[in-house]
């Protein structure tokens, strides 16, 4: 499966390993990581939004990190998963 990657990104100096270790057990287990910690630093938030929807578009799944919570995108990404009925794995409870 192609699985997306959600998770805080924005005020989180450390982004990129944490998304890499869950890259890395999703590709151990055969899935496929579809990683936004890897997209170019220094577009407009508008820029991300409209690149992870197309690989949410494309994913078989999305995957949401616990810190999803804390995230405005990640937050927007969820919505869109609901509103698309996009299937979700997560470790956050969101009512």
């Amino acid at each position: 499966m192609k699985i997306y990657i959600a998770g805080k990104i924005t005020g989180d100096i450390n982004y990129k390993a944490k998304f890499d270790v869950v890259a890395k057990a999703l590709e151990d287990t055969g899935h496929i990581p579809l990683n936004p910690a890897i997209l170019p630093v220094g577009m407009e938030n508008s820029d991300y939004m409209r690149i992870c929807y197309a690989m949410i578009d494309i994913s078989d799944a999305v995957y949401f990190l616990p810190d999803a919570l804390f995230s405005r995108g990640a937050s927007l990404e969820w919505d869109y998963c609901d509103y698309t009925d996009k299937p979700v794995y997560d470790l956050i409870a969101k009512g």
